[in-house]
């Protein structure tokens, strides 16, 4: 009978080996995506904090020269952030989930276009108090005339995207490796039969 033939239960042995180091090879993939999406939600969650001491210094610089526009592109960003961190909060949750990935993508892309809107639009604001002009710039700066590029907030930005970017990378390499296992045949059986699920690039 096949049950007591040797050929099958060494047959039986590699094919549970097998299972078992592709199951292994599994979780540490997946294990991968989660620690690489944390290294990118610490940056965030740092960007977050740089947005808030944006607002708060607006606040307390401007005063009641805030002009009706500014205040409206302070709004926005604000809006953007709070979004940004909704999002986040989701995607931190479940990381290899598409649709929560993807959610917090569009936040980024509208936080992105929102302080780039927000950060001209008060540089150009004859009420803005040289304060936000780079510190070597601020002899020669003049209230409105601040370019973006001398901004504090705009290096300090610069320098917060720098690491996200860095950080997406990892993350987004990590994922198309572990989606690259799951899609592999035998491993992709193991897939199915245990739950793994294509994860998303930021």
């Amino acid at each position: 009978m096949l049950w007591s033939s040797p050929l099958f239960w060494i047959a039986f042995a590699v094919f549970l080996f097998w299972a078992l180091g592709a199951y292994n090879r599994l979780m540490r993939l997946r294990s991968a995506v989660v620690q690489s999406f944390g290294s990118f939600d610490a940056h965030m969650v740092r960007l977050v904090a740089l947005l808030g001491e944006f607002g708060a210094a607006q606040t307390v610089q401007r005063g009641n020269l805030l002009a009706d526009a500014g205040a409206q592109e302070l709004a926005a960003l604000q809006g953007a952030v709070t979004q940004l961190s909704a999002s986040l909060a989701v995607a931190r949750a479940r990381p290899l989930q598409g649709d929560a990935v993807a959610a917090l993508t569009a936040a980024r892309e509208v936080l992105r276009a929102t302080w780039a809107t927000a950060l001209q639009k008060l540089l150009a604001d004859p009420a803005q108090p040289t304060a936000l002009a780079s510190a070597a710039d601020t002899a020669t700066v003049t209230p409105g005339s601040a370019p973006v590029v001398l901004s504090v907030w705009q290096v300090r930005w610069d320098e917060h995207a720098v690491q996200n970017e860095q950080a997406i990378r990892v993350f987004n390499e990590a994922v198309v490796q572990y989606n690259s296992a799951i899609a592999q045949f035998p491993a992709s059986l193991l897939a199915w039969v245990f739950g793994f699920k294509a994860a998303r690039a930021l």
